[in-house]
Parts: structure tokens; sequence; C-alpha cells
């Protein structure tokens, strides 16, 4: 109990790591084919186009939201930031089809664990785009999102953003 009302403001890390939720390559937020996105309307961050359907999350955090169509991903990692992964553009019409979910809300999570499947050719047949954005949802709360300079991620060990929250 004391340790709550008590505990020091560095057991919170002020910075953390993201790594590839996805095994792809990396493109602009800006290059996304959804003003949404590309305009950063819901936060700043990255795209990967992704070359497998498999989604692991990218930070050790909990799970806050999975869609229930099973194309999104809401992880709320140590340090406060509010982490959306959209899988593919205009995927929430497939309602779920091709979709599998290993976690739910409130799930406790590693980075690297299997958080979404999904049947990449159907997403391809059905979809925009398999272009998934991995967004910071509350910048607001941060200081800085910075893009690690990669072309080609590895899901679970290609670290792909630096986010400091603000103190």
């Amino acid at each position: 109990m004391f340790k709550k009302l008590f505990g020091k403001k560095e057991d919170v890390p002020k910075e953390i790591i993201l790594y590839a939720p996805l095994t792809g390559e990396v493109t602009p937020l800006e290059n996304v084919p959804d003003p949404v996105f590309s305009q950063k309307m819901m936060g700043d961050g990255i795209a990967i186009n992704p070359n497998s359907g498999e989604v692991v999350s990218p930070v050790d955090g909990e799970v806050i939201q999975v869609f229930p169509t099973k194309h999104a991903v809401g992880i709320k990692a140590h340090n406060g930031a509010e982490i959306l992964i959209h899988i593919g553009l205009e995927t929430v019409s497939m309602d779920g089809e091709g979709f599998e979910a290993h976690v739910s809300e409130g799930s406790k999570v590693k980075a690297g664990d299997a958080l979404v499947s999904f049947d990449i050719d159907k997403v391809i047949e059905k979809a925009k785009s398999t272009i998934t954005p991995i967004i910071i949802t509350n910048g607001d709360h941060m200081s800085e999102v910075k893009k690690l300079s990669v072309d080609e991620v590895t899901a679970g060990y290609s670290p792909i953003l630096e986010v400091v929250a603000k103190q």
C-alpha cells in the first residue's frame, strides 16, 4: 500500500523502444493511402507492409482494446504510450473474417507475444491494402516519438520507434 502512495516516479520508465509488430517493409505514415493515417489524424507513427499474417506485441504492457472485428489492437506501454496496431486498410468491413485474436482486453503482454493472426491472402483479396499503421494515439502525453531508420523489419526483433513520455 505504501509503495503505491510513496513509490518513486522513476519506477515508471520514461523512454521505451517499440519493436516491429510484423515482419515486412517499413513505410512512412505519410505514404499510407488513407488520409486518417497519412495526415496523422490519429497520431504519429510508422506503417509496415507485412509479408506474413502474424502480429506480435511491440512492447511490454497491457492490451487496452481488441476491436470486435479483430483487425486492430490497442496496447498501453509501461511509460503510458498508447499504441494502435491497425491491420490493413478498410479491413473493418471484413467483419473479423480471416482474423484470430490471441489476447483480450486486460491481457498483460511482453514484447514479441502473439496478438493476432490473420490470413494475409484474404486481406489482399478483400481489403484495400495490407499496409499496417502503428500509431501512438496519445502523442500529446509524449515528449518525443522518434522513428528509427529501418527499411525491413522482423516481428518482435527490429526496433522501430523510440517513445519518450513527458514528465
